[in-house]
């Protein structure tokens, strides 16, 4: 059933953003009185069709695309038996270059309008929340796990700031917007001091593991429920009681609990906990190798760490445009990194398996329509790559026309579509191929 889910968003996602993008086309082709023979949302074969006055209407099996056949226009179908013939005027190629261009900018510009339009309407319905770094600053800093000790972070250390910048969302810690700078650094403060640590270029790769953990907030020892037969039921544990020294080791948080019980070469297990201001102390067999004693910690008091902004719609159109377009110089950041090998390749990209995977087991609409934004603005950005078959191939070609003056030759643009369709093959093949891999920890 989680896969079910999963499909069916990205399947969801990518309908609506494919069938705006191709409409795009379409509508920008019919106000210059060109001719739309067909359009489909999604590649052959042909679940259902319907004509409409000239055009064909479809919806077809493979939902990875989707296209528009324009009468007289050289595109991925390679049809050109009738670019044979004296050009129509109701035709692609019988248009001016200014109007064949804004024709092939249609379905990106509908995907960036769609892209601002849904960040707005979330910022305006859901606002913005977050978990302040207060929660892990006040709490003893962060448990440092296996990737931040890598990087030299330690067990309380208190991140104050992200490349010298101030910073409130403890999530900011780990956005691609900081770690994609140029020489990004944590500035921590461990023993009173303040320590620079160094973020690796590569460093964002890191997070497409979901097994590799960063650091958690750490957790106060203060009990708020007991697991029924389990040893702290045995030894009287109750709800609300503090644990404050373990094996004479004192203790504060459950990563220091934890290390104590790893660590112990001994059978027994004693306990002080403070219980409405009077220690007690609690001891019991417990083997060295087991490391549970069924506690349940009570967090509730990191509620107060967290943050509900609500905005006006005056608010949220800036604030929602500056979020969508946040990801486009993300993304020319992400390939810059790419391009000079900050970054690994396989691990920086994804292709509809890990993007199904970010979607979730769960249908979270709030999630759902961020990401559907977020697809909006990197195929709109995508699109516009100079590579002959996608949209900035034929920019890139029109351009060079309205500069010039000169048109190229049919003859020229069949082989660029051809050569375009070969790279982009090439790319799926190796993404598809990639997402697979990464499914096998390869």
């Amino acid at each position: 059933m989680d896969i079910v889910v999963m499909v069916a968003q990205i399947l969801l996602s990518l309908s609506i953003l494919v069938g705006l993008h191709e409409m795009g086309h379409l509508l920008a082709a019919k106000m210059f009185g060109m001719r739309v023979e067909q359009f489909s949302i999604g590649f052959p074969p042909k679940l259902f069709k319907f004509q409409y006055g000239e055009t064909e209407y479809a919806f077809s099996a493979i939902p990875l695309g989707g296209y528009v056949k324009i009468s007289g226009m050289i595109d991925e179908s390679l049809d050109t038996e009738k670019l044979k013939e004296d050009p129509e005027p109701w035709e692609f190629r019988s248009k001016p270059a200014w109007q064949r261009l804004i024709v092939m900018l249609g379905g990106i510009v509908v995907n960036v309008i769609t892209g601002i339009v849904i960040f707005i309407l979330i910022t305006y319905t859901w606002g913005d929340s977050y978990i302040s770094k207060d929660a892990i600053n006040d709490n003893g800093g962060i448990h440092a796990l296996e990737l931040a000790k890598q990087i030299g972070l330690q067990t309380g250390d208190k991140i104050l700031k992200i490349n010298g910048k101030e910073f409130q969302d403890s999530q900011d810690i780990i956005n691609p917007q900081y770690l994609l700078d140029e020489k990004p650094f944590y500035t921590v403060e461990r023993g009173g001091e303040l320590v620079d640590i160094t973020i690796p270029g590569n460093f964002i790769e890191y997070f497409s593991d979901e097994n590799v953990q960063f650091f958690n907030i750490r957790t106060r020892l203060l009990v708020d429920s007991i697991q029924e037969k389990s040893l702290a039921d045995k030894i009287g544990i109750k709800k609300g009681d503090k644990i404050i020294e373990a094996n004479d080791t004192p203790v504060q948080f459950q990563d220091e609990l934890a290390e104590v019980m790893n660590t112990r070469n001994m059978d027994t297990l004693s306990l002080k906990v403070d219980r409405k201001g009077s220690v007690i102390s609690l001891i019991n067999y417990l083997p060295k190798d087991s490391t549970k004693i069924g506690i349940y910690m009570d967090n509730s008091y990191l509620k107060k760490y967290e943050n509900v902004q609500e905005y006006s719609l005056s608010q949220s159109i800036p604030l929602g445009t500056s979020k969508a377009f946040g990801i486009v110089f993300l993304q020319i950041k992400a390939f810059g990194k790419m391009f000079s090998g900050d970054l690994n390749v396989r691990k920086s990209l994804s292709g509809p398996i890990g993007i199904a995977e970010a979607y979730g087991r769960n249908w979270e609409w709030p999630r759902f329509w961020r990401l559907t934004g977020l697809l909006s603005m990197v195929l709109a950005f995508m699109n516009l790559l100079p590579i002959p078959a996608l949209d900035g191939g034929h920019v890139m070609f029109l351009t060079s026309e309205i500069i010039s003056g000169r048109k190229p030759s049919d003859k020229f643009m069949e082989m660029a579509q051809k050569v375009g369709m070969i790279i982009l093959l090439g790319l799926m093949v190796f993404i598809f191929a990639n997402d697979i891999l990464k499914q096998f920890g390869i």
